[in-house]
C-alpha cells in the first residue's frame, strides 16, 4: 500500500478520520479480491430476481413470491446482499492493519500523535466505504433487474433503496467494526480468523433470521410477518409452509402476488440505531490494548526490528529459510525449460517445496490430519466420501493458501524471477500441493479403491489436483494467500450442502455414485488454472525484463 503517515496538523478529527479511510478505500478497491467480491455481489442479484419461470428463488413463501415490483425486488435483493456481503465482504476488508504493519506505514503511523482511537476508528470507516460501495453496486443493479423481468416496470425509487439502507447497511457497519476487532486479537489475526468468521458469521446469520432477533437481526421479521399477511388477505393457506431466505432449487415457478413491502416501525428502526452504535463502540474497543504496532510497548507478535537505532522505519517480514539450495542455473547453450527442469533438478525442487509447505503446520496439525486418515479407512467408502473426506479436505485450507502467494508476501519474487526454469518451480510448488491433498485424504482413497468405486476414485482424483490449482493460481494471480481463503471455503460448504453442480470432490451421490461434475470436466478445469498460473508468470517476468 502507497501511503504516507499522517503529519501532525490542526485539522480537526473528523477531518483525519476522512483522509485516513478515504486513502485506505482508494487501496482496498484497486485489489483483486475487491473485484472478485463485486462481481460475485452483481450475480447474486441476478440470482435474487430470476426469470418468472425460472427453478431456482432466493426469497419465498411456501410456493409464493411477491411479484417484482420496486417494494419485492428491493427487499429481496437488499435481504440477499445481507447474507453475501457479511460472510464475504469481510474477507476483503480484514487486512488494513495487516497491510500497515507488512509494509512499515504502521510504525510510521506509532510515530506521529495520532490516537490509537482514531486509527481505529479511521479503518472502521475505510471497511465501511469498501462495503458500502459494493452494497451501491448491488443496489444499482436492482432496478435494472426490475426492468428486464418486466412484472411491473414503474419504478419507486424509495421502495428500492430503504430495504438497502434500513435492512443491510446496519449489518455492513457491524461487519466492517468486526473486522477491526479481529485485526487486533493476536489468535484471530492470521488463517486462523478467516476460518473462525466462516465458522461464526453463518451460525450468527441463522439465528438473525428467526422473528424476534435481537437488534433486528437480518430484518427477516417484519419482512416475513408483512408477507405472511398479504398472502391471507388473498385467502391463501399455506398449509406449514415457512419463509425462507437462500439459494434454493423449487419443482415448479414460484406464484407471484402484489406486495407493497415491508412496515418498518419505529422499534425496528431503533434497534439498527442501536446496532450502528454497538459496532462503532466494538471498533474502538481495541484502543485499550492495541498498541499501533509501537515497538515500545508492542508485544512480540507486533514489534518489527529497527534500523540503525534511529526512528522507525518500514521493516519487510523476514522471508523464510529454503530448506534445499535451489539448482544453479545451467551452464550456457543448455536448456533450462521444462526438459532440463524435469530429473532430479525437479525431483529437489519437488521435495524442497513440500518440505515448506509441510514445515508450515505444527505437530498437533499433523496428529489431527493422521486422525483423519485413519477415520478414512475405518469407515465404510460411501461414508468416508460424503463425510470425511469433506473434513479432510478443508482441514489444510490455510496451508494451501500459501501457494503462488508464499513468494509475493515474503518479498522474494526478485530473488526468485532470477531463477531460469520459473515454470518448473511453479510446477514443483503445484506438486507439492497435490502431496499434501493425498496424504490427508489417502484414508478415504483407500477405501475407495478396496470398495472397487472406480468413479469415486476418478472423482477423488480430480479434486485432489484441483484445490491446489485453485490455490495457486488465485494466489499468483492475487498475490495474496486471502482469495483462495475467501472463495474455496463457501465452495466446500456448497458441496457439503449437496449442491451437485459444485461439487468438486465426489461427496454428493446418487445410488451409490458421484452426483459432480465429470472427473473430466474438473480436470479439464485443473488444466485451465494451471495454465493461467504459468501464463500470468511468464508475462511478469517478460515485463521485468
Amino acid at each position: 500500500m502507497t501511503a504516507t503517515a499522517p503529519t501532525p496538523t490542526r485539522a480537526g478529527v473528523p477531518a483525519r478520520l476522512w483522509q485516513l479511510a478515504l486513502g485506505d478505500f482508494r487501496d482496498r478497491v484497486r485489489r483483486p479480491a475487491y473485484a472478485v467480491t463485486l462481481l460475485a455481489a452483481v450475480g447474486l442479484g441476478l440470482l435474487t430476481v430470476p426469470p418468472a419461470d425460472g427453478h431456482w428463488a432466493i426469497l419465498a413463501l411456501g410456493r409464493y413470491r411477491g411479484e417484482y415490483n420496486s417494494a419485492y425486488v428491493g427487499t429481496a435483493t437488499a435481504l440477499a446482499g445481507a447474507l453475501w456481503l457479511t460472510l464475504g465482504g469481510f474477507y476483503v476488508v480484514r487486512k488494513g492493519l495487516g497491510r500497515d504493519e507488512e509494509t512499515g506505514v504502521g510504525q510510521l503511523l506509532a510515530a506521529t500523535p495520532l490516537r490509537t482511537v482514531e486509527l481505529l476508528l479511521a479503518k472502521f470507516l475505510g471497511n465501511l466505504l469498501v462495503l458500502a460501495s459494493m452494497l451501491g453496486v448491488l443496489a444499482l443493479t436492482a432496478p435494472a433487474l426490475q426492468l428486464v423481468r418486466g412484472e411491473d416496470r414503474s419504478l419507486d425509487p424509495v421502495a428500492l433503496l430503504t430495504p438497502f439502507l434500513v435492512l443491510t447497511l446496519p449489518l455492513l457497519v457491524a461487519t466492517a467494526a468486526l473486522a477491526v476487532l479481529f485485526e487486533t486479537v493476536p489468535l484471530l489475526r492470521g488463517g486462523p480468523g478467516n476460518v473462525a468468521w466462516f465458522a461464526f458469521a453463518p451460525l450468527l446469520l441463522i439465528a438473525g433470521e428467526r422473528s424476534g432477533a435481537p437488534l433486528g437481526g437480518l430484518g427477516l421479521g417484519p419482512v416475513a410477518a408483512s408477507l405472511s399477511d398479504g398472502l391471507a388477505a388473498r385467502g391463501v393457506d399455506l398449509g406449514g409452509d415457512e419463509f425462507s431466505l437462500g439459494l434454493t432449487k423449487v419443482d415448479t415457478p414460484l406464484e407471484p402476488f402484489p406486495w407493497d413491502g415491508a412496515g418498518l416501525d419505529g422499534g425496528f428502526l431503533a434497534q439498527r440505531l442501536l446496532l450502528v452504535l454497538l459496532a462503532v463502540a466494538v471498533a474502538a474497543l481495541p484502543a485499550l490494548w492495541f498498541t499501533r504496532f509501537d515497538p515500545a510497548r508492542g508485544t512480540s507478535a507486533e514489534r518489527r526490528p529497527l534500523a540503525g537505532g534511529g526512528g522507525p522505519v518500514p521493516a519487510p517480514a523476514a522471508p523464510p529459510v529454503l530448506p534445499l539450495t535451489l539448482p544453479t542455473a545451467a551452464p550456457a547453450g543448455t536448456r533450462t525449460g521444462f526438459g532440463s527442469g524435469f530429473g532430479s533438478g525437479f525431483g529437489r525442487l519437488l521435495l524442497g517445496e513440500a518440505r515448506m509447505l509441510f514445515t508450515d503446520a505444527p505437530r498437533w496439525w499433523w496428529l489431527a490430519a493422521g486422525g483423519l486418515v485413519a477415520a478414512g479407512l475405518a469407515v465404510p467408502s460411501d461414508t468416508g466420501a460424503g463425510a470425511v473426506l469433506p473434513a479432510a479436505w478443508i482441514w489444510p485450507v490455510l496451508l494451501w493458501s500459501r501457494l503462488g502467494s508464499r513468494s509475493a508476501e515474503y518479498g522474494l519474487e526478485s530473488l526468485l524471477g532470477a531463477y531460469p526454469a520459473a515454470r518448473t518451480r511453479l510446477l514443483a510448488e503445484w506438486g507439492a500441493g497435490v502431496l499434501l491433498t493425498a496424504a490427508v485424504g489417502a484414508g478415504v482413497l483407500v477405501r475407495l479403491a478396496a470398495a472397487g468405486d472406480t468413479a469415486g476414485v476418478a472423482a477423488w482424483s480430480a479434486g485432489a489436483l484441483f484445490v491446489p490449482s485453485l490455490a495457486l493460481a488465485l494466489g499468483t494471480l492475487s498475490r495474496t494467500h486471502r482469495l483462495f481463503q475467501a472463495l474455496y471455503l463457501p465452495l466446500w460448504y456448497l458441496a457439503v450442502n449437496q449442491v451437485a453442480a459444485l461439487d468438486f470432490m465426489g461427496t454428493v451421490r446418487r445410488a451409490g455414485h458421484p452426483a459432480g461434475p465429470s472427473p473430466v470436466l474438473v480436470t479439464t478445469l485443473t488444466l485451465a488454472l494451471l495454465a493461467t498460473t504459468l501464463l500470468t508468470t511468464s508475462a511478469r517476468r517478460a515485463l521485468r525484463s
